[in-house]
């Protein structure tokens, strides 16, 4: 009695089961496709007649400052700060 080998099974499996993930894809493009499109809905079925379709914009940004010669000249640069540091301990010469 002669088995299948093991490169049957492998081209078996390729031929038949990974097939149907394809045929469902097709199948759904093909669902979607047949199915009839929604009807738009109507411009004037609903909300509130007074309020705007868009609210106001925003304001806009404020400028920052200008520089140069048709602005103020820049602010000086704060003043320099030493950090600190611990003295080196003494050395005791023996």
């Amino acid at each position: 009695m002669s088995g299948v080998s093991g490169s049957a099974w492998g081209i078996l499996w390729l031929a038949v089961a990974l097939k149907v993930p394809i045929i469902a894809l097709l199948y759904l493009v093909w669902w979607a496709i047949k199915d009839p499109p929604v009807p738009a809905a109507d411009e004037d079925d609903g909300g509130s007649p007074d309020r705007e379709p868009w609210p106001h914009p925003r304001d806009p940004r404020p400028r920052t400052p200008r520089r140069g010669p048709h602005g103020p000249p820049e602010p000086a640069a704060p003043a320099r700060v030493r950090v600190a540091q611990r003295p080196a301990p003494r050395r005791v010469l023996r």
